[in-house]
C-alpha cells in the first residue's frame, strides 16, 4: 500500500471517529500539503528512518511550499507527529515490519517569550473598551481579568455565568472552520484540554459592568446583533485597538499573558493560577512565566534584605 492512500485511511477510519474537530482539519492540512505530495507515493515498507529524516531536514530548509523558506520548529514537529501516529497505527496493523517513526530525531523548539501589557496600557485599553462603539469589545476587559482564550470567550453564553456565585463556567471552545460539506461555520467544541474545564471566579468590580453588558448582548456573552462573532475577525478588530491607542502590536492571546502576570504581582500562589488558567499541572505555569517569577522573587528577596539594615 502506497503511503499516501494509507494516509487518507487513517484519517478517515482512525483520526476521525476520536479527534477534535480542529486536530482533523490541521492533519487534513498537513497530510494534504506536505505529505503526499511529497512521500505519498512511495509504499509503505519503503518509508525507512533515514528517508523520513531526510524529508524533515528538506522541511526546515525550504518546506513552505508558497515561499520555499524554511518551516519553523513548531510547523515541523507538528508533520512529524501525524508521520509517527500514522506509522504507529500502520505497526500495530502489521502493514510495516519496524516502529519507523519512533527513530525520527525533532528539531528544537524554542520557547516563544511571553509578552504582555504594562499595567499603563492595560488601562488605557480598559478605558477605552468601556466606552468602545462596539459593545462587543468588552470581551477585552473580560479576558484581562478571567484570562479566557479567545475560543473560550466567544463561545461563552450567558448561562455560562453565575451572577448569584459571581462564577463562570468554561466548557467550551469555538472557531471557524469547514463543515463537512465544506461550508465555513462556526464549530463549538471542547476546551483545549480536560484541565481547561474549569469554573472561574469573577472579580466582584466585574460583575456589575457585566450585568449592564447583558442587556445588550444575548444568548451569547460576545456578539455582533445576536450573532457570533469569528475569532479572526475579533483579533482584528483588538489589533485595530491598539494601533488607534499607539500601543505597541502584541497578539490577543497576550491578554491572558497579562492576566496571569498581574495575578503573579498581586502574589496569586502558581497552583491557583494554574487551576484558572486551565493549564495541566503549576510546572506548566512555572515555565511559562518563568521571567515573571523572576522579577517576583527579586522583589521578596529586597523586601527580606530589608532586614540587614535594621
Amino acid at each position: 500500500m502506497k503511503y499516501g492512500e494509507w494516509l487518507t485511511e487513517w484519517l478517515n477510519n482512525y483520526v476521525k471517529i476520536s479527534a477534535k474537530h480542529r486536530t482533523i482539519e490541521r492533519y487534513s492540512e498537513i497530510i494534504n500539503n506536505h505529505l503526499i505530495p511529497s512521500v505519498g507515493e512511495m509504499e509503505l515498507q519503503e518509508l525507512t528512518p533515514i528517508i523520513l529524516q531526510k524529508y524533515i531536514s528538506e522541511l526546515l530548509k525550504c518546506g513552505n511550499k508558497r515561499t520555499g523558506v524554511g518551516l519553523s520548529s513548531s510547523a515541523v514537529n507538528s508533520i512529524i507527529t501525524v508521520i509517527q501516529n500514522s506509522l504507529h497505527t500502520a505497526y500495530n496493523l502489521r502493514y510495516i515490519d519496524d516502529m519507523v517513526g519512533d527513530k525520527l530525531k525533532r528539531p528544537k523548539m524554542v520557547e516563544k517569550q511571553v509578552e504582555c501589557f504594562s499595567i499603563a496600557e492595560q488601562k488605557q485599553i480598559e478605558q477605552a473598551v468601556m466606552g468602545h462603539a462596539k459593545p462587543y469589545m468588552l470581551g477585552v476587559l473580560i479576558c484581562l481579568y478571567t484570562g479566557l482564550r479567545i475560543g473560550e470567550l466567544l463561545a461563552l453564553e450567558w448561562g455560562d455565568v453565575d451572577f448569584s456565585n459571581g462564577t463562570l463556567t468554561v466548557d467550551k471552545t469555538c472557531h471557524y472552520g469547514k463543515n463537512r460539506d465544506g461550508k465555513f461555520v462556526r464549530i463549538i467544541d471542547t476546551p483545549k484540554t480536560e484541565t481547561s474545564i474549569r469554573i472561574i471566579p469573577i472579580p466582584k468590580q466585574l460583575l456589575p459592568i457585566l450585568k449592564e453588558h447583558k442587556k445588550i448582548s444575548a444568548p451569547l456573552v460576545i456578539s455582533k446583533n445576536s450573532v457570533g462573532i469569528s475569532n479572526r475577525t475579533y483579533q482584528r478588530n483588538f489589533e485595530s485597538l491598539l494601533k488607534l491607542l499607539n500601543i505597541k502590536h502584541r497578539g490577543f492571546h497576550a491578554l491572558r499573558h497579562t492576566f496571569a502576570t498581574r495575578a503573579l504581582e498581586c502574589g496569586m500562589d502558581v497552583k491557583t493560577l494554574s487551576e484558572l488558567l486551565g493549564h495541566k499541572s503549576p510546572s506548566v505555569t512555572l515555565k511559562k512565566y518563568a521571567h515573571t517569577f523572576l522579577i517576583h522573587k527579586k522583589e521578596m528577596m529586597n523586601r527580606l534584605g530589608k532586614l540587614l539594615s535594621q
